[in-house]
């Protein structure tokens, strides 16, 4: 009940301040187990990707979700859990085949599953390869897979940001639902899921547009992150800068960070009048201006 109160409410909404737009909505069947697989580039996908449909789409979620503290965390725990969201933990395991047998479930009632194939948020609004887990919920219960692309919502809402971008209008395109009854009975073969997966992939390609990524999202947001513990030192030199009124110099300190006391500085002394009152337009080490305008 509370789905479908969320839908027309908070949907509402949504259509008349964002005017999202959306294709292909007949392929999705209107009665029956189906399998609704999407890339994902937003956390606006959530809204976006099921608002213009007429049945209630069940999605598997991390489980993040719904462990966050404070009124934040309280909000979207119930969110979530009204709309029947299914939290689903990442470490793999025995937590991965307890996700999938909940999406079996979802699908043994007849319901629209909707799943993320690359398991996560791409970075940088590329597809990025996909989980098998997608695979095994098709040859399982053997429901027809309709592939969905999230168009524009990377550029609405990009990951980290929570101000809408109203330039771009959210947009969903729904493909032709995919039969993979041919492989019926090998759902425990390896080069079957994988091969089922990369078709899956394939298809949301062709309806994104985007450009194929041959590693999981997680690999490269890894890569994009940078070691534990290492700070920029561009961004110290810079407050040191704005602090101080001049750059950090000097021979690099047990943490590779220089020194400002380092002989490396004291060999500059300044005139005693460009001490007192630095000249205007002065620039440090990274080409900001120090200077600081005198005051009558």
């Amino acid at each position: 009940m509370f789905y479908w109160v969320v839908k027309y409410t908070l949907g509402m909404t949504l259509k008349v301040v964002f005017r999202p737009w959306s294709r292909g909505r007949a392929n999705v069947p209107r009665r029956g187990p189906v399998i609704l697989v999407s890339n994902h580039l937003s956390f606006a996908d959530h809204f976006f990707g099921p608002l213009p449909l007429r049945r209630k789409v069940v999605f598997l979620a991390k489980a993040e979700y719904f462990n966050g503290r404070g009124l934040k965390g309280l909000a979207s725990r119930a969110f979530f859990s009204g709309v029947g969201t299914i939290p689903i933990d990442r470490t793999g395991g025995e937590a991965s085949e307890r996700a999938l047998r909940s999406g079996l479930r979802v699908l043994a009632a007849g319901n629209v599953l909707g799943i993320y194939p690359e398991g996560t948020r791409s970075p940088d609004g590329r597809l990025y390869k996909g989980r098998t887990g997608v695979a095994r919920l098709a040859l399982e219960s053997r429901a027809p897979v309709v592939p969905c692309a999230m168009i524009n919502t990377f550029e609405f809402l990009p990951p980290g940001s929570f101000r809408p971008n109203m330039r771009n209008r959210p947009g969903v395109i729904f493909g032709k639902p995919l039969d993979f009854s041919r492989y019926n009975g090998q759902e425990s073969d390896r080069a079957v899921l994988r091969a089922v997966t990369d078709e899956i992939i394939q298809e949301i390609q062709k309806l994104s547009g985007q450009e194929y990524v041959d590693i999981y999202a997680k690999q490269a947001k890894d890569q994009l992150q940078p070691p534990p513990g290492e700070t920029d030192l561009r961004v110290i030199q810079a407050s040191y800068l704005m602090l101080f009124g001049r750059p950090l110099n000097g021979s690099p300190g047990p943490l590779g960070l220089a020194h400002a006391s380092g002989s490396a500085y004291r060999r500059r002394r300044l005139p005693r009048a460009e001490r007192r009152h630095p000249r205007r337009g002065a620039q440090g080490d990274l080409g900001v201006r120090t200077g600081v305008r005198r005051v009558p």
